[in-house]
């Protein structure tokens, strides 16, 4: 379910000013979040929102439902385009361009931004042809050079040993925490910069949850990856650095140790300390 927020009164959703402490470390920025804003038709989703999120680095968005951690994660890549009488205001830069700015190629975009969503979604195919399927769409017909590509997919999914005698089955066949590497394999299969993870564990029990967790820590420092969760726990294990999110803003955003144990800012506090939310 796609996380929105319902304010349509700025003021309504005033809160203290966003407390910020980054993380130190990283390769710099990937996703470079300025004013942001977002309207679905009248209703304000996202209320200038300003992030940087850190190259190689696990970044976690937590806040109570409906308070824009989906409708944010999705702008990364523009998926809210698909909605109709969408309009935002500021910026989004990745590289120094305005993804949202003229001329932009979407398709583009969204090859560097993989897309993991909450529940798998495989492709009614083979195994093989799943994760295939983003670089034949590029064109890429050679069977060496695809052979060589399902196989690291698989490999950086933690999957490979798996699967790896049963490749022309049925994705379908497999369990749903192994559909939800093999969809993580097909979105680095094409080799994005930034993975994007939308509750990625919501529909998996704990022995899958753990094997993905496991799976986004050491996919870390290779690819930058932006998990929205419910699961503060999750996102205490998981993450470098953690947004908390409310009525469509950012609340504090910094090192995750910092965020849990000692939160500058009182909503924050209250929200993980389970006060409210």
């Amino acid at each position: 379910m796609t996380d929105t927020a319902t304010i349509t009164d700025p003021a309504a959703a005033a809160v203290e000013p966003t407390a910020y402490h980054v993380r130190e470390g990283g390769d710099g920025t990937v996703l470079d979040v300025q004013d942001f804003s977002l309207w679905y038709g009248n209703t304000q989703a996202l209320f200038d929102v300003n992030l940087k999120i850190q190259k190689g680095m696990v970044t976690s968005l937590i806040g109570p439902s409906g308070c824009g951690k989906s409708t944010l994660l999705r702008s990364f890549n523009r998926m809210n385009d698909l909605v109709d009488d969408l309009h935002i205001s500021g910026r989004i830069a990745t590289d120094g361009f305005d993804i949202y700015g003229p001329g932009v190629d979407v398709i583009a975009l969204r090859k560097r931004m993989g897309m993991v969503f909450q529940k798998p979604n495989p492709f009614a195919m083979s195994i093989y042809d799943n994760v295939a399927y983003p670089l034949r769409v590029d064109g890429v017909t050679k069977k060496s050079v695809l052979d060589e590509a399902v196989e690291r997919a698989l490999q950086s999914a933690a999957l490979w040993d798996e699967a790896k005698d049963r490749l022309q089955q049925s994705a379908l066949g497999l369990s749903g925490g192994q559909q939800q590497r093999l969809c993580i394999a097909r979105a680095v299969a094409s080799d994005p910069e930034v993975l994007l993870m939308d509750e990625p564990c919501s529909a998996l029990d704990p022995i899958a949850t753990a094997k993905i967790e496991n799976l986004i820590s050491a996919l870390a420092g290779e690819y930058s990856i932006v998990i929205v969760t419910h699961s503060m726990s999750q996102a205490a294990r998981v993450s470098h650095n953690t947004g908390f999110m409310y009525l469509g803003r950012i609340v504090e955003y910094g090192d995750t140790d910092t965020v849990f144990t000692n939160p500058r800012n009182a909503r924050t506090d209250d929200y993980v300390t389970g006060r409210f939310g």
